[in-house]
């Protein structure tokens, strides 16, 4: 399993592939090899061996079922840290949003402000001109 894991932070997706791939393949090997092991002793009995190839089953099935629900509780445990970070970066941008949304009203009163008084200021000089 260790096996596996160095791989996959050093190796590509295809040799992870082919990692789980050969471990599997020698599981099967090793249960078929147990399942007919039977037959060239003669001491044991069916019944013994059949239990010896369903441990080994089960314990290869725990082997592949192990590694994939670490990956799983890995992947999970990256995604619920994907989730804070984008929810923190939700509320960053919700948060620069509105005060850019505050500085364009503000800058708009400006505006209007400084119109206006241009706007009384040509009217009072225009009124000096005439008068």
């Amino acid at each position: 399993m260790n096996v596996v894991r160095t791989e996959k932070l050093e190796g590509t997706e295809t040799e992870l592939e082919g990692a789980a791939t050969t471990e599997v393949e020698n599981g099967i090997r090793e249960f078929v090899r147990n399942d007919v092991a039977y037959l060239r002793r003669p001491g044991e009995s069916i019944e013994q061996n059949s239990e010896a190839t369903v441990n080994n089953l089960n314990s290869l099935i725990q082997r592949v079922a192990g590694t994939s629900l670490s990956e799983i509780t890995n992947l999970i445990s990256e995604l619920e840290s994907l989730r804070e970070w984008l929810h923190a970066e939700g509320q960053r941008v919700q948060r620069e949003i509105s005060g850019y949304a505050h500085l364009s009203q503000a800058t708009i009163k400006s505006t209007r402000m400084i119109a206006e008084n241009v706007a009384q200021w040509k009217r009072s000089a225009d009124n000096l001109r005439n008068g």
